[in-house]
Order: C-alpha cells, then sequence, then structure tokens
C-alpha cells in the first residue's frame, strides 16, 4: 500500500494537469448541453435525448483503457441488449492486497419509454454491443492510479455496459419491433460471468453505479449481497442515482411520466421489491425514495442536491418550459431568479426529505452537497485537487471511510467547495 505523504506529493505533481483537464470537462460538459437542448427541441425529449453527460476528460496520457468483454453464453438464457447482440461489460484485475476484492460499476445513461425510443437507442452503444467502443477509459473511482483512486485502485474493477434501457431490470419484448427488454436477465448473466471469474472468491464487494445505473445500484443492492456469503463485506453506492418524483415548472410529472412508459413497456414490474409493488403502483417503486428504506444492505446515496440532470430534465425540461422562461437558469444557477432559485430549493428539502428515515440507519451513509453537476465519481470529483470536500475530506475519502467503517458518513453540505458550475455561453 502506498502512504499517504507519497500520495500527497504525487497530487501535488499533478495538481497543474488535473486542473486543466477538469476545466477542460466543464467547457466538454457545456458544449454538450448546447448541443442537447438544441436536440430535444426536435426529438420530444425521449429515449437518446435524455442521455445523461459526466464531467470530466480522458485526455490524459496515462489512462487507463480497458477492453471490450461479451458475456458469452448469455444469448442462450435471452440476456441480450435491445437489438438482440450479447451484453458486454470492461474488466481490469486487481493485485496485491484487492486481489480478492471486487468493484462493480453499472454504466448509465438514461432510459427508453416506448417503441419509438427504443428503436432509435438500439441503433447506439447504449442499446447494441456492437456499435460499443472497444475500450473504455477507468478514471475515478475504476482508477488503477492509487493518487487519484487511494481505495480501490487495485481492486477488481468491473463497468457493466447499460444497453437495455431500463435500468438492468426489465424482462419483455417486441417482436413486431424487433426489440429485447431483458435488462433483468443481462444483470443476472453478467453476476454469473464474474463469479466465475473469481468474485465468488471476494471477501470485500462494492456495488455501485452512476445515474440510471445509481438507481440499478440502489435496485438490485440486496440481490448483490446474495449472491456472497456472510462472511464478504458487501455494500452499494448509488452515484446520481437519487431520481425524485418531483412536480416540474408547469406542474406535471415529467420523470414519472417517463418511468411509466419504461415499466410498462419493459415488463419491469415483476423484478421491483415486493415489499413496495405490495402497497404501491410499479411505477412509483421504480423511484429509489419508496425502496431505499427497506434495503438490507449497506447503502451509501452520493448525490447533488441540485441534480443537473435533474433540473434540466424532470424540473425544467423544454417540454415544460414552452417561453423559455428557463433557459437561462437550466444551464447556470447564477441566472435564476429569486422565485426560480425557490423553487429549486424546494427540490432539495424534497431530497433531503427523503432521506431522513434512511438516514437514520447506522449502516447506511450519504453525501449530499449543493453542487449543480450530475454524477460526481468520474475523473474530476472524485479525488482530484479541487475536488468537492467538506471539512477538508472528499468524496473519494468520505466513501473509504464509511466502506471501511472507520467514520460514520451523513455529510449534507449547503455548499459546493471547489467545484464551479458550468457558465452558459
Amino acid at each position: 500500500m502506498f502512504s499517504k505523504t507519497w500520495v500527497a506529493e504525487r497530487l501535488k505533481q499533478r495538481r497543474a494537469m488535473m486542473k486543466f483537464l477538469w476545466v477542460l470537462g466543464l467547457v466538454t460538459a457545456l458544449v454538450f448541453s448546447k448541443w442537447v437542448d438544441g436536440f430535444l427541441k426536435k426529438s420530444n425529449e425521449t429515449a437518446l435525448s435524455l442521455l445523461e453527460t459526466y464531467g470530466g476528460s480522458n485526455a490524459a496520457n496515462n489512462t487507463l483503457m480497458v477492453e471490450l468483454t461479451l458475456i458469452e453464453g448469455a444469448g442462450a438464457k435471452g440476456a441480450v441488449c435491445l437489438d438482440g447482440t450479447l451484453p458486454a461489460y470492461h474488466l481490469h484485475p486487481g493485485h496485491g492486497s484487492g486481489a480478492n476484492s471486487w468493484l462493480i460499476r453499472l454504466e448509465g445513461g438514461a432510459w427508453c419509454n416506448d417503441t419509438r425510443s427504443c428503436s432509435n437507442r438500439k441503433n447506439s452503444a447504449y442499446g447494441s454491443s456492437s456499435l460499443m467502443e472497444k475500450e473504455k477509459a477507468f478514471t475515478g473511482i475504476l482508477s488503477n492510479e492509487a493518487e487519484d483512486n487511494p481505495e480501490f485502485f487495485n481492486w477488481n474493477r468491473v463497468m457493466l455496459r447499460y444497453c437495455d434501457g431500463a435500468s438492468f431490470s426489465g424482462d419483455s419484448e417486441n417482436k413486431e419491433a424487433n426489440l429485447q427488454f431483458r435488462g433483468q436477465r443481462i444483470w443476472l448473466s453478467a453476476m454469473e460471468a464474474l463469479m466465475s471469474k473469481g468474485m465468488r472468491y471476494a471477501n470485500q464487494a462494492l456495488l455501485t453505479g452512476g445515474s440510471a445505473g445509481g438507481l440499478a445500484s440502489i435496485l438490485h443492492c440486496d440481490e448483490f449481497r446474495g449472491l456472497f456469503p456472510t462472511t464478504t463485506k458487501v455494500k452499494c453506492m448509488s452515484d446520481a442515482g437519487f431520481f425524485l418524483d418531483a412536480v416540474d415548472i408547469s406542474g406535471g410529472r415529467t420523470l414519472r411520466n417517463l418511468y411509466t412508459g419504461v415499466v410498462g413497456l419493459q415488463g419491469v414490474q415483476e423484478n421491483l421489491p415486493h415489499y413496495c409493488t405490495s402497497h404501491l403502483d410499479p411505477t412509483s417503486c421504480f423511484f429509489p425514495e419508496n425502496v431505499i428504506a427497506n434495503i438490507t444492505t449497506p447503502l451509501f446515496i452520493l448525490n447533488a442536491a441540485y441534480d443537473s440532470w435533474q433540473i434540466q430534465n424532470s424540473l425544467a425540461p423544454l417540454s415544460a418550459d414552452p417561453h423559455g422562461d428557463w433557459n437561462g437558469c437550466r444551464l447556470n444557477l447564477a441566472s435564476c431568479s429569486p422565485s426560480q432559485m425557490q423553487f429549486l430549493q424546494g427540490f432539495r428539502n424534497q431530497m433531503l426529505d427523503a432521506l431522513k428515515q434512511f438516514s437514520m440507519s447506522d449502516q447506511n451513509g450519504m453525501f449530499i452537497n449543493s453542487c449543480y453537476v450530475h454524477g460526481q465519481t468520474g475523473q474530476g470529483a472524485w479525488f482530484a485537487p479541487d475536488s468537492p470536500a467538506v471539512g477538508n475530506k472528499t468524496i473519494a475519502e468520505a466513501v473509504g471511510d464509511w466502506y471501511f467503517d472507520r467514520a460514520e458518513v451523513k455529510v449534507v453540505d449547503e455548499t459546493c467547495r471547489h467545484l464551479v458550475p458550468p457558465v452558459s455561453a
């Protein structure tokens, strides 16, 4: 294990480079946001129009690139992507003290809620493994560099690719449209494959995911725990996956309407927690706020109270803002009027209220800051010199303290230390 002094020295050496990469990531995110803004006007805000974006850059020359692995034999079990191709993952083996420790990250990328949006999606890497990148950059929580990822750098680290459009939870098909909704089978097939690769010998395991993958890490948390003997330390973490059943600026429920389509089209209901569906409708049970209190496995919620994706696509989507009153505020909180900020504060309060009961459990953890971002386990935010921090403790350090039981972590911060929100052009 590397000493903290060595890590600190390496951090100082890399500070200039990391600042450059973080700024580059913000600029990239802004440019993409402008593209999405125009694209949404033409696409009725479904499918790929709702794909999440993540900060950070893969420009560093020493970034680890990990090859794509198809899950052979998955097809025989009906575990296939939207277009019928085999599901896939990227695995970088652990070593040393991390040789028998496993971190599984579920990829995010929104959802598809009707035949049209799922048909569009299957013509992308989010619906077909034939269109996926053959290599994927492992940064942030997936990095193999001790100075970037001190707690998990030498673990077996896996990214499970997302190609179903229902947070790895559906099980249905549409033969007429030639669509396979097999997220649950992909999940099961991937876990079986990884167990055969050595995960069954794990003494430590962490299931995590970002955005739609963060939602999946919540829904599958107890299933993941059930794969291992009781002697294995198993926990789960959701990054930007705490999606709220919120009212939008027009009084509607944009995200609930989307989820209703996802759950109904893709046959998600049977795979949702029965303790929830026994008293709530299936769509409500796709929202984390209605399931987290009953999850028995230790769970960590990492989320921005002003989650940029939820603000742009759930609270103030273009469909609810025909006159463009939220155009400035949507991309830059500094441009929000007092009444708009009051509305967003209501969203923050709703999130904190939804987490109250969850936070009472000693085994659970959370890190809720007031950054205007979506996803904080990537290269820019996880453990960079200028990453978000509370009391000089970065997100990576907070998650490490929680996972390894060094300290209780229940952080709610009204600021966003270091992380500067993107500005509108």
